[in-house]
């Protein structure tokens, strides 16, 4: 495993290399955010899947930080966009500036071209804006006054919305929604891991300057692309696409959901899964890949009945409900 502590990141292209490279990046987040493995390994997911990823958590769990010190982990650019009522689409995609100097339109390129795209706070944004990143998410492009222009890769966006104030806001669509390969929910933190970040605040940490925290390379866009090659080659059987399908379309069928999972999601869990199977040392896809990834990955393209949402349940007991009952293949 590379050293944490050089400040180039392993560009080598071996796939091995890559694995360990990427698996040094939870001890180098690790030095900025305090106990969000899960998070760090589902945004890796979504980088090799070439997915978006939307975050959930109240305020102050640190899920800004997260994806800035992944971005500083991975040498990637990454910016931030903060979702307001008064955010115009242009303001994300960039736009045409007329020149006085060459009596010309130039363009001007928004935050959206980057590697990773932080929209903090999407649903308090209009549906007008927000649906300015669909093009940009799907087709890794922005058309503006009908030129397509291509965004860098990687890219990601890393969506946040707040679960407990609903003022304001406008939900996310599904369409938009399905758009998204994982959705993440952020914790608290437990007793001791926020004893842990109030010692690192004590003694002087400040979450703007992750250099000084510690955090280094420790991997780069080669080591990315190396991955995802050995991740196309991870085998799936027909037993294991079976499944993910009886999964889905278990979804369709439950009383509790007026919404189940499209082909598109089934899609997505196939390759969460194996993406899944290669970060933990296989290059073979089993079931319990499937289990690992299937809260994530399907848990926002369901849709509750009311009356199910009255009595308590939720998306996520649902697919659990469904993961126990559904035969898994030997």
């Amino acid at each position: 495993m590379m050293d944490p502590t050089t400040d180039t990141a392993g560009t080598t292209g071996n796939p091995a290399d890559a694995r360990a490279s990427l698996e040094a990046l939870r001890a180098e987040i690790a030095k900025a955010v305090v106990g969000q493995d899960p998070a760090v390994t589902g945004l890796v997911v979504a980088l090799l899947c070439r997915g978006h990823v939307l975050l959930e958590g109240v305020p102050g769990v640190a899920k800004t930080l997260l994806v800035r010190a992944l971005a500083s982990a991975l040498e990637l650019e990454t910016k931030r966009v903060q979702f307001t009522p008064d955010l115009m689409p242009s303001d994300i995609t960039g736009s045409l500036v007329y020149d006085t100097r060459t009596a010309e339109f130039s363009f001007q390129a928004g935050p959206v071209f980057t590697n990773l795209l932080l929209a903090d706070e999407i649903n308090r944004t209009p549906p007008k804006t927000q649906s300015s990143l669909l093009e940009a998410m799907e087709e890794r492009q922005v058309t503006v006054d009908g030129t397509p222009r291509p965004l860098p890769d990687p890219f990601l966006v890393a969506a946040t919305q707040n679960p407990v104030e609903y003022e304001g806001t406008y939900p996310l669509p599904e369409a938009q929604l399905d758009r998204f390969l994982l959705k993440l929910t952020i914790p608290l933190p437990s007793r001791q891991d926020e004893i842990d970040v109030l010692t690192r605040h004590a003694e002087g940490f400040n979450p703007r300057d992750l250099r000084a925290a510690g955090v280094r390379p420790v991997a780069g866009p080669a080591d990315l692309e190396a991955a995802r090659a050995a991740v196309a080659k991870t085998s799936i059987s027909s037993e294991i696409t079976a499944y993910v399908v009886d999964i889905c379309r278990a979804t369709r069928e439950s009383p509790s959901l007026t919404l189940g999972v499209s082909p598109r999601g089934a899609t997505a869990l196939l390759a969460t899964s194996r993406a899944w199977a290669w970060l933990t040392g296989r290059d073979y896809v089993i079931p319990d890949d499937v289990k690992a990834l299937a809260l994530p990955t399907l848990r926002h393209r369901v849709q509750l009945r009311p009356e199910a949402e009255m009595e308590g349940v939720t998306a996520d007991s649902v697919i659990n409900a469904i993961l126990a009952h559904v035969p898994v293949p030997r």
